[in-house]
């Protein structure tokens, strides 16, 4: 029974459908395994032991009887603490939202509950989801699988952690600007983020609308292409037959190149041999527009979160940790005729990417240039704290910035990634290629 808080969630569901997996054991075991590990507490906000125990229960009975929902239905994940649970504290990871029970879920956790998979709780994350570090002292900073005093990125960091952990086969977060994919690749895991407007919001706590998007955290392509497909309601993409060959890759050269740590650098060096010795074309690209869009990223960033935090933060900015609310107020240096301005050359921008992109499956990079930084010192240098978290997003955010679909992959060095962008509103596509490419990286 153990064996079960190793699998992912595609091999849970055929277990379950199979006969060979109760679905209210199966929550038990992941219950049980939550609530005596030491690392909980930092991982999960929230454990819903009556709501998991009644869904799971519930789950078991329709397969009793013949008539489950689909595949995942009696599989249990976890949520990033941004999603609204109705009855359920959702603080966003912050002090300043404390006591904040929704009375509805959100649309996304309601979809995932209408196909019978069970909530286990809810995750730790950054502050209002404005780090890449998943560094949090005002609540909690979950671990790194591969190493305990580092911290496991964010901002869905202890949606990340507890896949690792192995608390939850598969998780629910949000990336604005990596913080689906950065704590994904921290902790050698799948991490899909899906382009902004494609899965709906309605009840998750925002950070800054027009870039927020909600995907999924997992140990395989294929069960992160089954969890998007119960956050959109409609049927999984088909991904038999995946093959690489024949493929054109882009690697990308503007900034994400630069700064690259010895085993991020080596790492995605050895990735892109295998990709490339299972048929794929692999093409240096330069692309400047990458680069000023990078220069715009404070505006549109910090300008859209501050507007819709501002408030809220200077009313009792305490609350905060300090260099999260620092980042927040950067947003004060930037009027409406800045924010607009940016967003109108990021949209000329995002039209000359997508032309010099066209030709390309898929576009490389590296999915951090680093590795996971170790916590205390953090919290000790302010300016180790400012340089990381910037150069842990600055490869990621370049597919928010170019509104693009885009998924890390372990490459089988400790804590490195490799990332897959493909085109707006292209997962479907992306996630084939993804599995392809899954099983060059062995």
């Amino acid at each position: 029974m153990q064996d079960w808080l190793k699998m992912g969630v595609a091999e849970l569901g055929r277990g379950i459908g199979a006969g060979s997996i109760d679905a209210a054991a199966l929550t038990e075991t992941y219950l049980d395994a939550i609530d005596a590990h030491p690392a909980g507490p930092r991982i999960y906000s929230t454990v819903t032991h009556e709501r998991a125990r009644a869904e799971a229960a519930a789950a078991a009975e329709r397969a009793r009887g013949g008539q489950r929902r689909g595949l995942l239905d009696g599989v249990p994940i976890s949520w990033k603490d941004m999603f609204d649970s109705a009855g359920t504290a959702t603080e966003a990871g912050s002090r300043l939202l404390k006591g904040r029970v929704p009375e509805r879920d959100a649309e996304v956790l309601r979809r995932a509950t209408a196909a019978g998979m069970v909530c286990l709780g809810k995750t730790h994350m950054s502050e209002l989801a404005f780090s890449g570090l998943g560094l949090n002292p005002m609540t909690a900073t979950p671990p790194c699988i591969n190493d305990a005093g580092a911290v496991a990125g964010g901002s869905s960091s202890g949606a990340a952690s507890g896949i690792a952990h192995d608390l939850a086969p598969g998780a629910i977060g949000s990336d604005t600007g990596g913080s689906v994919r950065v704590p994904a690749a921290w902790n050698d895991l799948v991490g899909l983020k899906t382009t902004a407007g494609r899965v709906p919001a309605r009840g998750t706590v925002p950070l800054a609308a027009r870039f927020d998007t909600i995907g999924p955290l997992a140990r395989s392509v294929e069960d992160a292409a089954l969890l998007l497909s119960v956050l959109e309601a409609r049927a999984a993409p088909d991904l038999r037959g995946a093959s690489l060959r024949g493929m054109r890759f882009a690697a990308l050269q503007s900034a994400v190149m630069s700064d690259l740590r010895d085993a991020p650098a080596r790492a995605y060096a050895e990735a892109s041999d295998r990709l490339a010795a299972a048929g794929a074309t692999i093409t240096p690209v330069t692309a400047p527009e990458v680069d000023e869009a990078m220069d715009l990223a404070a505006v549109l960033f910090s300008g859209e979160a501050y507007g819709t935090w501002g408030a809220v933060i200077e009313a009792d900015p305490d609350l905060m940790f300090g260099p999260i609310r620092d980042r927040f107020r950067g947003g004060q240096a930037f009027g409406a005729p800045d924010f607009v301005s940016a967003w109108q050359r990021l949209d000329s921008l995002r039209t000359v990417w997508a032309a010099r992109m066209a030709g390309f499956d898929a576009v490389l990079m590296p999915t951090a240039p680093n590795l996971p930084p170790n916590a205390q010192r953090l919290l000790e240098d302010g300016a180790y704290y400012v340089t990381e978290n910037l150069l842990t997003l600055r490869n990621t955010r370049v597919g928010n910035l170019m509104g693009l679909a885009a998924i890390t992959l372990p490459t089988g060095v400790p804590s490195c990634g490799i990332m897959l962008c493909g085109q707006a509103m292209g997962e479907d596509r992306l996630l084939r290629i993804a599995r392809a490419a899954e099983a060059a990286l062995g």
